[in-house]
């Protein structure tokens, strides 16, 4: 199997998060045609979870199919493979793919996959597939990690700031009480505030996102908000108690938490911690997890989005490694 005609198959096939039904009809006929048994598990209306397997699996390759916009189609220049998904994360799945038939043709039918939608906006997919009963030991999630082992991920907290005020005509502004002057001034003391730290994750950080608030420039703002993102290293309550003197300026509410991850090895390969949130939160029922693909998320949502095929080659390789020394641990 070569796994960067089953990468360009994919990614020429526009799988933006919502509308991932094309891709996953056409991954399911693939991996039924290559002899594996699917399910097609239900997320919504049109989208769904492709599980493929043999037998019962102990280890299951796992990555997503979706991708954030906008779809651009493959190419190949010199010894890359451009285009959306190419490496996250369709070119992860088509080496999960060629390593899976590989050890299939040998006979070994305990490795099965895991192909989910919706990753990239709030693993709708993964947290249905946690509900699969299966016996699974250990999952191998797919992210561009440059083909090292993940040690660990960190979380995220997302957050939104409220401030009000009261709306006055600008030409009398102590008349009225500036909303956005007052979220002004919280996300300031945001950057004094000490955040929890980690010696192997590192230390907290946040990025603002979004910010919104007013209703004319001639108008004193009666309300404002602000989205935060902390990528987080430990108990998120942690972060909630450092910023709550915040809240005698904003509201804070409570939109996303993800924690952060520990992640299993094997030995032989170079390995690393990675700032990114996964689905592996949300796949517990899949056993202890790894996180492993070729690609650098450095490159990731990017307008020249690749993966190097000779790293795409060595992941087929690497996957079978891989499982064969969690097999031996089952």
């Amino acid at each position: 199997m070569d796994p960067v005609a089953l990468a360009r198959a994919l990614v020429d096939i526009d799988s933006t998060t919502g509308c991932e039904a094309d891709a996953g009809r056409w991954l399911a006929d693939y991996l039924r045609g290559r002899g594996f048994s699917v399910v097609e598990q239900p997320v919504d209306a049109t989208r769904f979870n492709v599980l493929a397997t043999l037998g019962a699996p102990s280890v299951v390759f796992s990555t997503h199919f979706d991708c954030v916009p906008p779809f651009f189609p493959s190419r190949v220049e010199g010894d890359r493979l451009y285009g959306r998904g190419a490496c996250d994360a369709k070119g992860i799945l088509a080496a999960q793919v060629a390593a899976a038939d590989r050890l299939h043709g040998e006979g070994e039918t305990r490795v099965g996959l895991l192909f989910v939608v919706g990753e990239e906006r709030g693993s709708d997919g993964a947290k249905v597939a946690n509900q699969a009963a299966n016996g699974c030991r250990f999952l191998v999630d797919g992210e561009p990690t440059d083909n090292r082992l993940g040690v660990a991920t960190r979380g995220a907290l997302r957050l939104k700031l409220r401030a009000a005020g009261r709306a006055a005509h600008s030409s009398f502004p102590e008349l009225g009480e500036s909303a956005i002057d007052a979220l002004v001034d919280a996300l300031v003391e945001l950057r004094s505030i000490e955040l929890p730290d980690d010696p192997v994750l590192g230390r907290t950080h946040y990025t603002i996102g979004l910010i919104a608030g007013g209703v004319a420039p001639n108008v004193v703002s009666p309300s404002a908000d602000a989205e935060v993102m902390f990528r987080t290293v430990g108990d998120a309550a942690d972060v909630r108690r450092a910023i709550a003197p915040l809240e005698r300026r904003v509201t804070i509410e409570h939109i996303l938490e993800i924690p952060p991850v520990r992640m299993a090895t094997v030995p032989g390969f170079q390995s690393a911690v990675f700032p990114y949130t996964t689905d592996i939160p949300f796949l517990t029922a899949w056993g202890r997890p790894l996180l492993f693909g070729p690609g650098s998320v450095h490159v990731a949502h990017t307008a020249d989005e690749f993966v190097a095929i000779a790293d795409l080659h060595a992941a087929v390789e690497h996957y079978i490694t891989i499982a064969r020394e969690l097999l031996t641990r089952t």
